[in-house]
C-alpha cells in the first residue's frame, strides 16, 4: 500500500498537538498533551512526543503514514534533526530526530514550528498563491517564517525567522533567550499576560471588571481569557490586546524593510484575538513603515488554519520533504 498519509507533532511552550494529516491537509485524528515543565528533562518531553505519535499509528493502519514531521517551538539546525536552543523547554543541542527515529516506526523529520506553520499556509492556506511571505506566530513567545520564491528559507544555519529575538528595546524587558528588549517581550501571549497581571498588582481601577471577572483563581488569567473578554467588550482587554497589535506592527514594519515580502501571515493563539489585534498591529505597520506612501504595502491577514497550521505543515513536510 503506498502510504498517503504523515503524522504531524507541533509542540509549543504549553502543549504538544498531533494530528494524522492527508495529501489535502486534513486532519483525519488527533492527539494532545500538555508540554512539561521547562525544568524537566529532554527525555520526558520525547517520551510526550512518542505517546502522542503511538496514540495517532494506532488509529490509522501504519503502513499509511509516509513519516512523521515535528514542529519544535526553538532553534533547529540545517541538518533538520538537532534543535539547537529552545527558549520555553530544556533542549539544548538535541538530537531530537535521532532519539525519537529509535522509537518511532515511520521517518522522522524535525523543522521549526514556524516553518512548518508557514508551509500548511502556502500549501492550503492564507498564503497560497503567494511568492514571497513572512508569516509571524503569536503564542507563547514569537515564532516566525519566510516563504522566498515559494521555497521556506531557513538561512545558513537553519536558523532564519527567529524573528521573537529581535531586539526593539534597548535595555528592555529580559527574555528567556538571554538577551534584553526582544520583540517577543512586547508582542505576544506572554506579553499580554504579564502586563495584565501588573495591572492587577497595581491595584489599578482600570481592570476592576476584568479582576471580577476573573474571580478568585489569578491562575485563570490567560491570554484566551483577556481575549474573550475583549471580544465581549470590555475596554481594559481591548485596551491590552491593541498594546500588543502596536508592538507587533513596529515589528512587521521593521521586517518589511528587511524581507520586502507580499503578504504578512499572522497566525498562533493570540491571533484568535481578529481584527482586535490586526486592526492595531495594520496602524502602527502604516506609522512606521519605511519609505511609506512611496512602496507597495504588504498585506497582513489572519492565518487560515488556525492552532492546526503547525501539525499540518510538519505532516505535509514529512510526506513531501518541503
Amino acid at each position: 500500500m503506498t502510504p498517503d498519509l504523515a503524522i504531524g507533532i507541533d509542540i509549543g511552550g504549553t502543549k504538544v498537538a498531533g494530528g494524522v494529516v492527508d495529501g489535502s491537509g486534513r486532519i483525519l485524528h488527533r492527539a494532545r498533551r500538555s508540554t512539561p515543565h521547562r525544568s524537566t528533562s529532554p527525555q520526558v518531553v520525547e517520551d510526550t512526543i512518542v505517546e502522542c505519535v503511538d496514540e495517532l499509528l494506532h488509529a490509522v493502519d501504519d503502513h499509511r503514514v509516509a513519516g512523521v514531521g515535528i514542529g519544535a517551538a526553538g532553534f533547529v539546525a540545517a541538518d533538520r534533526a538537532t534543535v539547537v536552543f529552545a527558549p520555553h523547554l530544556s533542549w539544548r543541542s538535541e538530537p531530537l530526530r535521532e532519539r525519537l527515529q529509535g522509537r518511532i516506526a515511520p521517518p522522522v523529520t524535525v523543522d521549526n514550528d514556524a516553518n512548518a506553520a508557514l508551509w500548511a499556509e502556502a500549501r492550503f492556506g492564507a498564503a497560497a498563491g503567494e511568492s514571497h511571505v513572512v508569516m509571524i506566530t503569536l503564542g507563547t513567545g514569537i515564532g516566525g517564517a519566510l516563504l522566498v520564491d515559494g521555497h521556506v528559507s531557513r538561512g545558513r544555519h537553519g536558523i532564519a525567522g527567529e524573528f521573537g529575538h529581535m531586539q526593539v528595546v534597548p535595555g528592555g524587558l529580559r527574555c528567556e533567550c538571554g538577551n534584553r528588549g526582544c520583540w517577543e517581550q512586547y508582542a505576544s501571549g506572554n506579553a499580554l499576560v504579564r502586563e495584565a497581571r501588573d495591572l492587577i498588582a497595581a491595584d489599578s481601577p482600570v481592570i476592576s471588571d476584568l479582576r471580577a471577572q476573573l474571580g478568585p483563581d489569578e491562575s485563570a488569567l490567560t491570554g484566551p481569557f483577556i481575549t474573550e473578554a475583549a471580544q465581549a467588550g470590555d475596554p481594559t482587554a481591548r485596551e491590552l490586546l491593541a498594546d500588543v497589535g502596536e508592538w507587533l506592527g513596529v515589528g512587521l514594519a521593521n521586517l518589511a524593510a528587511a524581507f520586502d515580502p507580499g503578504r504578512f501571515v499572522v497566525g498562533g493563539g493570540v491571533s484568535a484575538a481578529g481584527e482586535l489585534l490586526l486592526g492595531p498591529a495594520r496602524d502602527a505597520y502604516r506609522r512606521q513603515l519605511p519609505g511609506r506612501g512611496y512602496r507597495p504595502e504588504a498585506s497582513i491577514v489572519l492565518a487560515r488554519l488556525g492552532a492546526d497550521a503547525g501539525l499540518i505543515g510538519a505532516a505535509d513536510l514529512a510526506r513531501t520533504g518541503g
